[in-house]
């Protein structure tokens, strides 16, 4: 609990409207890709099909489209980002496996890396001082 008390310290007093614009982008491509999930769901299926006799194949195909939908929306307007983070892990680690076990597709793969990485960042550097999280605890 206090190392994640001493990275807040630090992002509060480095922090850039890049990153929190970077943050904001994560989360709206996020919550797009679960409108895209949730309307196509077809594909979605068509993804995992590597997958499918897989133990909770099922529902992992439930999991994907509103963990991105609700997460992309906390990640956006910087509210419990890291928790939202943690629960796009999984599926961004998925995402990179699905690439290897099935059909190669090099645009998914570099997106998933990259949205993995930038992930990352964010679970390590916070929701920033533009969030929900930094005007609520300056509330208290």
């Amino acid at each position: 609990m206090e190392t994640i008390k001493t990275l807040n310290k630090w992002a509060n007093g480095h922090t850039y409207l890049p990153l929190d614009l970077l943050r904001i982008a994560l989360g709206v491509f996020l919550f797009i890709k679960g409108i895209s999930f949730m309307s196509d769901s077809m594909m979605l299926i068509q993804l995992f099909k590597p997958m499918e006799n897989m133990v909770g194949g099922m529902i992992a195909v439930h999991y994907v489209a509103p963990a991105h939908f609700i997460g992309g929306i906390l990640i956006a307007f910087g509210l419990l980002t890291r928790w939202a983070i943690i629960a796009q892990l999984p599926i961004l680690i998925g995402a990179i496996i699905i690439n290897f076990v099935g059909e190669m597709n090099t645009g998914n793969l570099i997106l998933a890396i990259a949205t993995l990485l930038i992930c990352s960042f964010f679970l390590l550097y916070g929701s920033g001082k533009n969030s929900l999280d930094y005007y609520f605890k300056m509330q208290q």
